[in-house]
């Protein structure tokens, strides 16, 4: 599949999960890729990856929460592929594990600093890049945790709250400009950040185990699993290419179920 063809496509937190396998997923269907992370050697193994398969993909090394780093990660892209077509603002950290008066005003900060903070820079300086090309797309990563209450999560899940309400008017600014701005909430997704949580919970006493945590998640979840961080992957690309053309301003789930249960 060629549909990204001739596109530019720029993924922040490229360095492992859904980045990676979005930065595979963009490269896989023809798009030269902009990959973004600030882990030195994170951000190596996906441009290894997507280079061994073939793909065209260049890396930049960038605290996306930094408004220099990122003016300059966008020039990068410009100088190297042409443009911008689509951004996916997708970086992001999940910040303390626990009862809301266990965190502390560092870690709050630091929480809106990269997971909201980062999201309105991209979109800022990338609006009138992908406006030059014609239009495109944004691509945000809020969480099934911006739509509904995150017991232990109380700053990850305000910051995933804040993604959403920012893609919503986003979209709506960007329209006329021919600029789609979407954003997914992805339930639990199999990668190191989840394994992160599981530890905390178990260190906490909320579960006996990590395999007690999936297992809780599975029982209430439909589709009785994890989310595969190729499958989250699968939905960017679409909200992304032209088959996406008529969606703007939308949340996408990918949860199997979880938030209707």
């Amino acid at each position: 599949m060629d549909r990204y063809k001739g596109k530019v496509i720029v993924v922040t937190g490229a360095g492992g999960g859904i980045g990676r396998a979005s930065a595979i997923r963009f490269a896989s269907e023809g798009g030269s890729v902009l990959a973004v992370d600030f882990q030195g050697e994170a951000l190596s193994k996906t441009l290894k990856i997507v280079r061994d398969a073939g793909g065209d993909i260049h890396g930049v090394q960038s605290d996306v929460g930094d408004a220099e780093q990122v003016q300059h990660y966008l020039e990068e892209c410009v100088s190297v592929f042409g443009g911008v077509d689509v951004l996916f603002n997708n970086a992001g950290i999940v910040g303390g594990i626990g009862p809301l008066e266990l965190l502390d005003e560092a870690t709050f900060d630091e929480l809106f600093r990269v997971n909201v903070k980062s999201v309105w820079l991209g979109m800022r300086f990338a609006k009138p890049i992908i406006a030059e090309r014609g239009g495109g797309a944004i691509i945000n990563t809020a969480s099934a945790a911006g739509l509904t209450a995150t017991p232990t999560l109380m700053g990850y899940g305000a910051s995933k709250h804040a993604v959403v309400g920012m893609t919503k008017t986003a979209a709506v600014e960007m329209a006329s400009m021919g600029i789609r701005v979407n954003c997914i909430c992805p339930g639990i997704v199999s990668t190191q950040m989840i394994q992160t949580i599981e530890n905390k919970s178990v260190s906490l006493g909320l579960v006996s185990s990590a395999d007690q945590y999936q297992q809780a998640y599975s029982d209430r979840t439909p589709l009785k699993r994890y989310v595969e961080a190729s499958e989250v992957a699968a939905l960017v690309a679409f909200l992304g290419s032209d088959e996406g053309g008529m969606i703007t301003g939308e949340t996408s789930v990918i949860d199997g179920g979880f938030l209707q249960s």
